[in-house]
């Protein structure tokens, strides 16, 4: 595992969001759902590509409180230009199981 600086951490922009809307992502080569993220007044919502369609259906995912990077350069995914990367974790199954804050928190969070 590669050692980073404190300095090379503080760059990386992890927000809380909420996601606002989830839609089958149809053109994606993997399953995937287009999400609606806000990250409250001061980032605004993004849109993210997310390859989470094993554990999650899109009408459970509104609402939901994400963790995401906010500062990656803008990606284009098939026709969709994602905004931000929703994280996760493979499970032993290799389905990505999101990262979510365990209790409520302003939208916009960074993550410290």
């Amino acid at each position: 595992m590669e050692t980073i600086l404190w300095d090379d951490f503080a760059k990386v922009e992890l927000r809380v969001g909420r996601v606002m809307s989830a839609e089958v992502f149809r053109e994606a080569r993997t399953p995937a759902y287009v999400l609606q993220v806000d990250f409250g007044e001061q980032i605004g919502t993004r849109k993210s590509s997310a390859q989470i369609t094993h554990l999650y259906q899109p009408e459970d995912l509104v609402g939901k409180l994400v963790v995401a990077v906010v500062n990656f350069p803008k990606k284009q995914i098939g026709p969709l230009m994602s905004e931000c990367l929703v994280t996760g974790f493979h499970t032993a199954d290799g389905e990505v199981a999101l990262c979510v804050p365990d209790r409520p928190v302003p939208l916009g969070a960074k993550l410290l």
